[in-house]
């Protein structure tokens, strides 16, 4: 028995004769694939074969249906992990950076606005200008201050700048949350990717298993070989 003779089977999903090296034996395949291949082949039978191809294809299947049945249905961004996994794509990226390179020149000023005024610095500034405004204007250096008590024009230097900051703030906030939203989508992905590589994982063992499958299969072959080849000689030798 020579390879170029290798024996062939059929596969139970496409009906096709296929090698021995195109296949893996029915028995080998776990059991949630195994369930997956029932809902659409009944009369699926553990002690056949199933070719490598179609095998594939109901892993990516099984991974679907899992995904459903937690979720009801894939949403966009299950879609996107599932066409990465496909494409072996990498999902982690930059969210900062991404975030940084849509922003306007208003959107950029508003944020650099928030965060001085969130900072000691501010206020450290704020306090120093209101305590030589205050003493200015109360203690008699000038026979005349351009803003006696009680400080009116202060208080409405003060009025407006707090009307201008707040949605100045307000807006730098809502970019925050933009963020952390897009921040969270890529977290999610990355996650969820990382559930479906450790699920790729059980299947590159059943692939080790397949491969295994097939070494024992070539030293089977070669020992089918040689008890055929001992089969003839012992005749041979016992006339001689």
């Amino acid at each position: 028995m020579s390879k170029n003779h290798e024996a062939r089977v059929t596969c139970q999903i496409c009906r096709q004769p296929k090698k021995m090296s195109e296949v893996m034996p029915a028995e080998l395949i776990r059991e949630p694939i195994v369930q997956t291949i029932l809902k659409t082949h009944p009369a699926w039978s553990t002690t056949g074969f199933i070719c490598i191809r179609d095998l594939d294809r109901f892993r990516n299947e099984h991974i679907e249906d899992v995904l459903e049945e937690e979720k009801g249905e894939l949403s966009t961004l299950d879609e996107q992990v599932m066409q990465s996994l496909r494409d072996q794509e990498l999902l982690a990226r930059d969210v900062n950076e991404d975030f940084e390179r849509r922003l306007t020149l208003g959107e950029r000023l508003a944020d650099r606005i928030a965060d001085f005024g969130g900072s000691w610095r501010f206020m450290l500034i704020f306090a120093f200008i209101l305590f030589i405004w205050i003493g200015i204007n109360s203690v008699a250096i000038f026979r005349r201050p351009f803003d006696p008590f009680p400080y009116i024009l202060l208080n409405l230097i003060l009025s407006c700048l707090a009307a201008i900051q707040a949605p100045v703030i307000m807006m730098s906030q809502n970019r925050q949350e933009s963020k952390d939203r897009l921040r969270s989508e890529n977290d999610y992905k990355v996650n969820l990717r990382a559930e479906l590589e450790i699920r790729h994982l059980h299947a590159k063992m059943d692939q080790l298993l397949h491969h295994q499958w097939q070494r024992l299969l070539e030293i089977q072959q070669i020992q089918m070989e040689l008890m055929e080849e001992v089969a003839r000689r012992g005749p041979k030798g016992a006339g001689t």
